[in-house]
């Protein structure tokens, strides 16, 4: 397993996370729609701070906050942060999101989130890593809660799920008055099943817009519509 991950402006150290960087993490942070007058991001569940750290080179807000309640995780993430040229831009705060929204009094201009969501029992022998990626640890319904309780009027919410829990997900969001804007569709290529959804959400009733990604055309052969999406971050793109 590699321990760091070198992207074109950072680099992530992730020997003491049970998430490693991946693909999910890298498309949220890639897609999520940046408005010019963004001033507060807040990265749920942070992990290494990949996202984090994505919203950092890519927009101009003043503060970009992560919440991580893994210690091992928050430790690095804090580290991440601070070896990355933005450091005086981002936080982690060591907390579950349940306690954050009890303290927490400023809303954010966009919440970003690659949850966890095995509903199922999964062992991988890792305790902290079936944590990370089991929805016990962060339930859809605590997640799209606590966003309706810390998002601005007028902000939006980006997410990445499994597409067999987008519709379940979004009629969840509903009843927190949270709406779709943009959805896009995620296959590995273009025979292979749908995979992942992206979603974005705001407090509005807005058209929705919905589109399909392809990653690859053959194994390690990308598409145009994937290197234009993540070239700003891979080295190799």
């Amino acid at each position: 397993m590699v321990n760091s991950f070198k992207f074109k402006q950072f680099e992530i150290e992730q020997d003491r996370c049970a998430m490693k960087v991946g693909t999910d993490g890298v498309l949220l942070g890639s897609w999520a729609s940046i408005d010019n007058n963004l001033e507060t991001i807040l990265d749920i569940g942070a992990g290494t701070g990949l996202i984090a750290l994505m919203m950092a080179q890519r927009s101009t807000a003043e503060t970009i906050d992560a919440l991580e309640i893994d210690e091992d995780a928050y430790e690095q993430c804090v580290s991440n942060f601070d070896s990355s040229d933005w450091a005086d831009r981002l936080f982690c705060y060591h907390a579950g999101l349940d306690e954050f929204v009890d303290e927490w009094e400023e809303p954010y201009d966009l919440i970003v989130s690659n949850p966890p969501f095995y509903s199922e029992e999964v062992s991988s022998g890792d305790a902290s890593r079936d944590k990370a990626r089991q929805n016990q640890s962060l339930p859809f319904d605590e997640l799209l809660e606590g966003v309706s309780k810390l998002m601005a009027p007028k902000g939006s919410f980006a997410t990445i799920i499994p597409f067999k829990e987008e519709i379940g997900f979004l009629q969840l969001a509903k009843t927190f008055k949270l709406y779709p804007r943009r959805i896009t569709r995620v296959k590995g290529n273009a025979t292979s099943e749908i995979k992942r959804s992206l979603i974005q959400f705001g407090f509005e009733k807005l058209e929705l817009e919905i589109n399909e990604l392809i990653i690859e055309i053959i194994r390690h052969e990308y598409t145009e519509d994937y290197i234009s999406l993540t070239k700003d971050f891979y080295l190799k793109m």
